[in-house]
């Protein structure tokens, strides 16, 4: 399958995610308020730090993040799928439980500025971490797509520098722009 399918597999995956964090009833929702919590505790800190020092931690944070998924995809691909679904969940169950404290403008403008980078970002990693996953099991089963791995994992590294390359902005304006537009 071409690396544009798993693209449009990758993007479905955390619409789903999304669905459903949409359709999560508010009561249950606030069951992870106290990980929210844990959240706002840990940017306190980051916001203690020297900015440079907190755009560094969120660039290593996302990006080991990605880099553990791609490693681990060949275990039925079950950690970019889970990754892509959960991110979708959280990233709905939050800008809703936000929306209602805040505004709906105010969790545009604290995504927005660093997420049109790292959503991207999150996407074309998630979709090399499903292909490679998904020829690593093809060639434990079919011998005569062994001599895919090697192509496939070239393919897919690229892909993967692609998205490692969107996190750095994505960190930095995370760090230096969103702040500014939520006070």
């Amino acid at each position: 399958m071409s690396y544009k399918r798993w693209v449009l597999v990758a993007i479905l995956l955390f619409g789903i995610g999304l669905v459903f964090g949409l359709a999560t009833p508010t009561s249950f929702a606030s069951l992870i308020s106290e990980d929210i919590a844990a959240i706002e505790e840990l940017g306190g800190i980051l916001a203690s730090l020297p900015s440079a020092l907190t755009a560094i931690f969120i660039f290593v944070k996302n990006a080991s993040a990605l880099l553990l998924s791609f490693a681990l995809s060949p275990i039925l691909c079950l950690t970019p799928i889970l990754t892509l679904t959960v991110n979708g969940w959280l990233l709905a169950v939050v800008s809703v439980m936000v929306s209602q404290e805040k505004s709906p403008g105010f969790v545009l403008a604290g995504l927005l500025p660093h997420g049109v980078f790292e959503l991207p970002a999150l996407i074309l990693g998630e979709a090399a971490a499903l292909s490679l996953g998904t020829v690593v099991i093809l060639a434990l089963f079919k011998k005569e797509r062994r001599s895919l791995l090697l192509p496939s994992l070239k393919q897919n590294l690229r892909y993967l520098m692609l998205a490692l390359a969107l996190l750095l902005p994505a960190a930095i304006i995370e760090t230096y722009v969103t702040p500014l537009l939520l006070t």
